[in-house]
């Protein structure tokens, strides 16, 4: 027996092809460290040559079409996780699970996960089932696919035969992936925002330079907190408060380009309680972060100043002035008055908040 291909519906695309099943074929080839360069859904000359030379580095007919034969190869060495617009369902169907097998499966995430409410044996692994294997894996962890094995019938066992063992691993390697999609607190290694002034924009970044220095040399302290905020972590942040004060649900979270984050868990207890987690690992409110800022355009500083007053520097025009009051940046209108001579402006109600434009 061997895996159904056809199941996977496969398209044959070659020089001139375009669209996600040449992004899925690319990404494929970057993870085989071949030399595709960007992923643009299209087959142009860089992806025919470097599609050749896969061919021909894995003994096969070096023609820059991609068909059963490549397909087949390709498959064995993991791009079964790159096909787009893989189901569950048509995973399934790839390593020969049948309705009955299907049931059985699903009878068995039950025991396993614990699952409440149960999944319906129903032989149809429809988006509730792909869900419930992905929280029995959020359970179980690295015990997941022993587990599964042990559970698994002896039926279903002898009916897939030979492929049941490299078809269980492919299996538990998607739950694995989909487990990681999963919103939480994880989230937050991913699109770190820069506490570096070399991140800002120019000209912006030669005024804060400025300003800073000038501070420095009259002796204040500083501490850079936050300067350029990836817009894909803005909308993991916004989106995380949204859910968690309650304005919107998972299912509506509409995606983003390049974050592939999934809000929606088994249940949806689960979902805010992601959400939750999410909110506390960023360190945010209740307000949720604007989608775009002056962060996400690296037109923004916070950072926390402080100095013994009084305060002698020289300002943005070349003069030396004195800064009265309170040595905390937060609290004195005259350094924000000083900062503006850099072009660097104070926002007034946000602490360690400066920008281009003071916004």
């Amino acid at each position: 027996m061997a895996f159904n291909i056809n199941a996977l519906r496969l398209p044959v695309i070659q020089r001139g092809s375009t669209g996600a099943a040449v992004g899925a074929w690319q990404r494929f080839l970057q993870d085989q460290n071949f030399p595709i360069g960007a992923v643009d859904n299209g087959f142009g000359s860089v992806s025919d040559r470097v599609t050749k030379d896969y061919q021909q580095k894995n003994g096969l007919i070096a023609d820059g079409i991609v068909g059963n034969a490549t397909y087949t190869k390709a498959l064995s060495q993991g791009f079964i996780y790159r096909v787009a617009d893989l189901s569950a369902a048509m995973l399934l169907s790839y390593l020969n699970y049948g309705a009955a097998e299907v049931r059985d499966l699903q009878r068995s995430l039950n025991v396993i996960g614990r699952l409440n409410p149960a999944l319906t044996l129903d032989g149809n692994f429809g988006l509730g089932s792909t869900k419930g294997m992905t929280e029995a894996y959020k359970i179980l962890d690295v015990n997941f696919r022993p587990r599964l094995d042990a559970t698994l019938s002896a039926a279903t066992k002898q009916k897939l035969g030979s492929d049941y063992a490299p078809g269980l691993a492919i299996l538990t390697e998607y739950a694995r992936r989909q487990r990681a999609r999963l919103s939480g607190a994880q989230w937050v290694r991913f699109f770190p925002a820069s506490q570096s002034i070399d991140d800002l924009a120019s000209p912006f970044r030669q005024r804060v330079r400025a300003f800073e220095k000038a501070l420095k040399d009259a002796g204040a302290e500083i501490e850079v907190t936050n300067t350029y905020r990836p817009p894909q972590r803005a909308y993991m942040m916004h989106y995380a408060v949204q859910l968690n004060n309650r304005d919107f649900a998972p299912w509506d979270v509409p995606p983003m380009v390049g974050v592939d984050i999934d809000w929606v868990h088994y249940t949806d207890a689960a979902s805010y309680q992601a959400a939750r987690d999410m909110v506390n690992a960023f360190g945010i409110g209740g307000n949720p972060a604007a989608l775009q800022s002056r962060h996400t355009q690296a037109l923004a500083i916070d950072w926390i100043v402080t100095w013994k007053p009084p305060l002698r520097m020289q300002n943005g025009n070349g003069q030396m002035v004195t800064v009265p009051g309170t040595g905390d940046a937060s609290q004195n209108a005259t350094l924000w008055e000083v900062g503006a001579t850099f072009g660097v402006y104070k926002l007034e109600y946000d602490p360690p908040h400066w920008s281009v434009d003071g916004f």
